[in-house]
Order: C-alpha cells, then sequence, then structure tokens
C-alpha cells in the first residue's frame, strides 16, 4: 500500500535559487551604448538632445577605453577614474565632467541589472564639486545695439532674399528677447504663432508641457515684416508649393531653422555690434529676458511660470544677478564707496 507523501518539515533546508547567470559580454561598446540608449528612451523618455549627448559621451569614454586596450564591458572603477581625470587634463568644464559621470553611473546601473556585468564600478565615482555659476547677461544697452544692428540689416535695400534671411534673424531676437523662450521652442514655434491678432502664444517645452506666453508690440510686428519678406522672395518655382507649418522652416531633416543656425547667425550679428561674440548666445538672451524682467520689479513666481520652470529654485539664480548688480552700483556710485 502507497504511503502518503507528507510535507517537508520546518527544519528541512531550502532548496537554493540559483541567479541567473550572466549574459556573455559579447556586445561591442556601440552594441552596449545602443541598448542603454534604447532603454532610457523607451522607459525614461529621454528627448532625442539626450539622447544625442549620451551617444557622444559614451563614444568618447569608448574611446579612451580603447586606447587602454579594454572595452565599457570590461572597465573597472580604476580605469573609469582615469577616464575622469583625463577630462579635467583636456580642460572640460566642471558641469561637463558631470554630465559625464551621470552617464556613467546610469549606464553601468544599466549593465548590472542586465546582468552583462557582476558589479557597478561606477558606484563609489565622485563627482566634481560644482559651484552654482551665475548666467552671463547682457545689459539693456548691449541688446538694445543688437536690435538696432539686426533692425538696420532687415530694412537695408538688398536683394529680396537676402532682406528675407535678415528679416527673419531680426525677427527671432524681437521674439526671443521678448518672451525668454528656450532656443528649441523659439527655433520650433508654428506658423500659427505669428497671427496678427494673437497676443500670446502657446509654448510646448520640456517634458511636453504647454505653456501660454504674452508677445508685445516689437514682436509682433517684427513677424509680420519677416512673414512680408518671406513672400517677397518667394520665387515663382515656389510659389506653387505647399505652406510650411513651421514660423521659420527650413529644408532640414526637423522641417524647420536649426538651433545651431541661429546660433552662428547671433554671433555674426553680435560681431557686427561690436560685441564679443564669445558673450552671446540665445540661452544669454533668455537670461537677459528674466534679470531684467527681475531688475525692473517682476515677481520671481512670474518670471518661472514665462520661463517654464518646475521649480522655482531654477529661476531664483536670476535674483543673484540683480543682488550682484546692486552691490556694483553702490560699490561704483555712492560717494563712501571707494572708503568700504
Amino acid at each position: 500500500m502507497r504511503r502518503p507523501r507528507t510535507l517537508a518539515s520546518s527544519a528541512d533546508p531550502l532548496p537554493e535559487i540559483e541567479a541567473p547567470p550572466l549574459r556573455p559580454a559579447s556586445y561591442s561598446d556601440a552594441g552596449l551604448a545602443e541598448l542603454f540608449l534604447d532603454m532610457i528612451a523607451a522607459e525614461q523618455g529621454a528627448s532625442v538632445h539626450t539622447l544625442d549627448a549620451y551617444r557622444r559621451d559614451l563614444a568618447d569614454l569608448s574611446a579612451y577605453l580603447g586606447r587602454k586596450r579594454t572595452s565599457i564591458a570590461g572597465a573597472d572603477t580604476a580605469m573609469l577614474r582615469g577616464y575622469l581625470a583625463e577630462l579635467d587634463r583636456r580642460g572640460f568644464a566642471t558641469t561637463t565632467v558631470a554630465r559625464r559621470l551621470s552617464a556613467l553611473r546610469h549606464l553601468y546601473r544599466f549593465l548590472l541589472s542586465e546582468r552583462i556585468r557582476a558589479d557597478d564600478p561606477a558606484a563609489i565615482l565622485s563627482g566634481p564639486k560644482r559651484g552654482r555659476a551665475l548666467p552671463k547677461v547682457l545689459s539693456i544697452k548691449d541688446v538694445d545695439r543688437l536690435l538696432d544692428c539686426a533692425r538696420q540689416a532687415a530694412e537695408a535695400d538688398v536683394p529680396p532674399p537676402l532682406r528675407a534671411r535678415a528679416a527673419r534673424l531680426y525677427c527671432l531676437l524681437e521674439v526671443l528677447y521678448a518672451t525668454g523662450l528656450r532656443v528649441s521652442e523659439l527655433v520650433s514655434l508654428p506658423l500659427s504663432a505669428a497671427r496678427r491678432d494673437a497676443r500670446m502664444i502657446v509654448v510646448r517645452g520640456k517634458g511636453d508641457k504647454e505653456r501660454l506666453v504674452p508677445l508685445n508690440g516689437s514682436a509682433k510686428a517684427a513677424m509680420t515684416a519677416y512673414l512680408d519678406a518671406m513672400k517677397a522672395a518667394q520665387t515663382d518655382a515656389s510659389k506653387g508649393a505647399p505652406a510650411s507649418k513651421w514660423l521659420f522652416p527650413s529644408f532640414g531633416e526637423s522641417g524647420h531653422l536649426t538651433r545651431q543656425h541661429f546660433a552662428r547667425d547671433l554671433k555674426e550679428l553680435a560681431e557686427r555690434a561690436g560685441i564679443p561674440p564669445r558673450l552671446i548666445s540665445p540661452h544669454v538672451l533668455r537670461h537677459a529676458f528674466a534679470s531684467h524682467l527681475l531688475h525692473n520689479g517682476a515677481d520671481l513666481r512670474i518670471v518661472q511660470t514665462l520661463l517654464g520652470h518646475s521649480d522655482i529654485s531654477t529661476t531664483q539664480i536670476y535674483t543673484h544677478v540683480v543682488e550682484e548688480r546692486l552691490k556694483s552700483l553702490v560699490r561704483d556710485l555712492h560717494p563712501l564707496g571707494e572708503t568700504n
């Protein structure tokens, strides 16, 4: 007669569950980078710009490790620490080194979770200490010089194509200084933003969040003049082509003007206006928009909303700019300033 089965007693040892074996590290550095980029795109919703930055960072890491006769999958902590030291010797800014370190940490956590590595060599790496640098800010006088130079070029008696290009730069400059948009938001404005009756424009910013930004009279006038110049520059062959949905169209892959193109045009304009080009960028004009508003008494919360900052601590850096400006005014203009 078959005896009934009995449950094992609590004293019986439980069978050990073995960890899954490591996956063979047969991927190339480029293959591992693409696996990682696919993950952050799918799980974290990383933007195209973020993915491109990570891709460049990992390619630079791979090149360094290749010179050390190893790879991303085979690097240890000492090698990664050597890479960070190499970045410092190459003169990279502290913020850039910190961003590269962030990329390393994300990458090796991913390789550990995917069982491609059994350890995380980046876990104990320490980054450079970062002080919060004050943003570069143009004076109101410098912004006026830029705008005057751009307006004169847009009104010059030149062939229509050249006039349209100059009118585009003047329009970009007026809209940027009037709204404080991020450069990616500016160049990707839809054509509908230039409606003649528009007092506000809808901007889609970081995290796909929308916000309303007011337009002043100068910006609206610059938009109108730019569209008129674009229409006058059309050739007979292009008049039958379908209209672009972008305010600043281009023949590139995105369909609109690129950030890099605008930045180059802006530096050329700065040189013509007698301002060192190294001091000028689209982001510097965004800083100017915010700091000039605060300097003239705008509420910090309003500036936060206009800039599209999710955290007011990001906006508060502009208050330091105003404070430094006030200190310099007292130091330079107060009768007893030199004796303090």
